[in-house]
């Protein structure tokens, strides 16, 4: 089980989840579910990228990361901010300009060769690298960036994504398996407790996502997507 959520992560849950609902970056489709890239088919799908358009939004969505993590992790822990090709870029430059920490990035495959294959950017041996992407399902492409970073030699205990879905299970205990750190600000959890007291969707719509959240791998599974 996992631990009980303090109250500033409720907070930034609930806070995340309405300028996600407001910029119109969530979507509940539970009649035509959508295939995540992991090949989970999910009624709910979120546009994280969506968030680089509308300034105040990514503002405040940047101010809660900075301060979660502060208390989370500490800055003074970290040397540099990492985003993974490509929705992390924008959300690891907003991040590193906000705390002034070097920035890198980090391809999903090697491009050309040497040490640094996969990484762009001036990446010193040792460096405390915090990994940043968009969102999470089950975790698996965190493993491949951090895995890259190490490589290079970097030294990665950390990721945070704006959004975690938190209905697989299995995807933080997989990260800790890897001495990695889950850091997020919103889930699923927070969306639909969100949309439902703003009447952002109609009930048959929250209805489906509640069925779905109920038992995430069990719905997939009925609609053909992935079941374990």
């Amino acid at each position: 089980m996992p631990p009980t959520a303090s109250p500033a992560a409720d907070r930034f849950g609930r806070q995340t989840a309405r300028l996600l609902l407001d910029i119109k970056a969530v979507n509940f489709r539970p009649a035509e579910p959508y295939k995540l890239t992991s090949g989970w088919f999910s009624p709910v799908y979120i546009d994280c990228r969506k968030v680089i358009s509308f300034t105040e939004e990514r503002r405040r969505i940047i101010a809660m990361a900075v301060e979660k993590l502060g208390d989370a992790v500490g800055w003074s822990n970290l040397d540099m901010v990492a985003g993974g090709e490509t929705a992390g870029i924008p959300y690891a430059a907003w991040i590193s300009e906000a705390v002034s920490l070097p920035m890198l990035y980090v391809r999903k495959k090697p491009k050309g060769f040497g040490r640094d294959a996969q990484i762009e950017g001036d990446l010193a041996v040792e460096s405390r690298v915090l990994l940043v992407e968009d969102l999470a399902t089950d975790g698996a492409s965190k493993l491949n960036f951090v895995n890259a970073l190490r490589q290079a030699g970097a030294a990665v205990s950390d990721t945070f994504v704006v959004f975690f879905y938190g209905v697989f299970a299995g995807a933080e205990a997989e990260l800790a398996k890897e001495g990695v750190r889950l850091h997020y600000l919103a889930t699923w959890k927070d969306v639909l407790a969100e949309a439902e007291a703003g009447g952002d969707f109609p009930p048959e719509a929250i209805a489906g996502v509640r069925q779905f959240l109920a038992d995430p791998v069990a719905w997939s599974a009925a609609r053909g997507g992935r079941a374990a």
